[in-house]
């Protein structure tokens, strides 16, 4: 299966919740929450393609970078390449319902797993969401990661308990989920949690914790603080409040203020190895990919899943060449202007 057979599929089968566009730009799906757009105006949405679409890659040719090493180690697990599946639940009221929630967490676990990367599963008001990615997430011996709604830290610990129990690798928190339009529909209380809250909830697990939804230096200190293992900025793809700064506008300052302390992903309209490679360049040591995987899952279920992901890679292979860049590891900020 090849990309532009993929989409015409996953369109079809998309239809008034997302267009896919030529170009992800935010505009056409601009206040469809729930569905597929940015929250509001869509100006959160609309930033996070602007501001990553105006970092330009430098072009370099005269180089030893002929075989780019895109191997890297995250949260205690080998990958292949620095990109993971991020945590999307709701097919039905978010995506059409082209593919069942079951189907589509099998598709992403799965399909992430056969790449040599790991898919997270997501938490939403419908407990059988978060019930469908444990049982995805178990079926291939634990290879995937559980994030859970901001909830009270006894639910959210409940909900690590049967992480544990299915054996995922790692569990977190989508802190930007505080303010879901989708959570409120289903009468599920969500809000903002407090450094001693985090606490609680990475003492709570052996496993590593995964704070969601870090947009300032401050908080991303914070989580320092309250010995988080790794934080994504996220702005949740637009999807929460409008007129938000884009990931990649915040995401070099926290880089530069935790250093080493912790480990930084990053997501935010990801769409092409170019992406990834701007993110890894602003210093994040991996990418979460949402849209993509969806369109894969519903336009191929996981054969669109792979071939997603084998494309990113592919193409962030290329892109190193062409920057004269190496390895994964050590992406200079150099190959990129702003």
């Amino acid at each position: 299966m090849d990309m532009k057979t993929l989409k015409e599929s996953a369109r079809e089968k998309m239809k008034g919740f997302c267009n896919l566009c030529k170009v992800c730009d935010g505009i056409w799906c601009a206040g469809r929450v729930p569905g597929m757009g940015g929250t509001g105006s869509g100006s959160s949405f609309k930033s996070n393609y602007e501001s990553l679409k105006n970092i330009k890659l430098v072009l370099r040719t005269i180089h030893s970078a002929t075989e780019p090493k895109l191997s890297c180690t995250l949260l205690g697990k080998e990958l292949s390449f620095p990109v993971l599946g991020a945590p999307i639940t709701g097919t039905k009221f978010n995506m059409g319902g082209g593919v069942t929630e079951e189907e589509y967490c099998n598709d992403i676990i799965e399909g992430c797993l056969e790449t040599g990367s790991i898919g997270m599963i997501g938490d939403t008001g419908d407990p059988t969401c978060y019930d469908f990615g444990l049982k995805a997430i178990k079926k291939v011996g634990g290879l995937g990661i559980a994030i859970i709604k901001p909830r009270s830290n006894e639910e959210i610990i409940r909900r690590i308990r049967i992480a544990e129990k299915a054996g995922a690798v790692a569990v977190g928190v989508d802190l930007d989920g505080a303010g879901l339009v989708t959570m409120k529909l289903f009468g599920q209380p969500v809000g903002p949690k407090t450094v001693e809250d985090l606490k609680i909830l990475v003492d709570s697990t052996e496993l590593p914790f995964i704070a969601k939804g870090i947009m300032s230096v401050d908080e991303a200190l914070a989580c320092v603080e309250a010995g988080v293992n790794t934080i994504v900025v996220s702005n949740h793809g637009g999807r929460v409040l409008d007129y938000c700064q884009a990931s990649c506008d915040v995401l070099e300052d926290i880089v530069k203020a935790v250093g080493d302390k912790i480990t930084v992903l990053a997501d935010g309209s990801v769409r092409e190895g170019v992406d990834v490679l701007k993110y890894l360049a602003l210093g994040a040591k991996g990418v979460l990919v949402g849209r993509p995987l969806i369109w894969g899952s519903i336009g191929g279920r996981k054969e669109g899943v792979l071939t997603v992901m084998n494309t990113l890679k592919s193409q962030l292979s290329q892109a190193m060449i062409l920057t004269g860049t190496n390895d994964v590891k050590s992406v200079s900020n150099k190959i990129i202007i702003k």
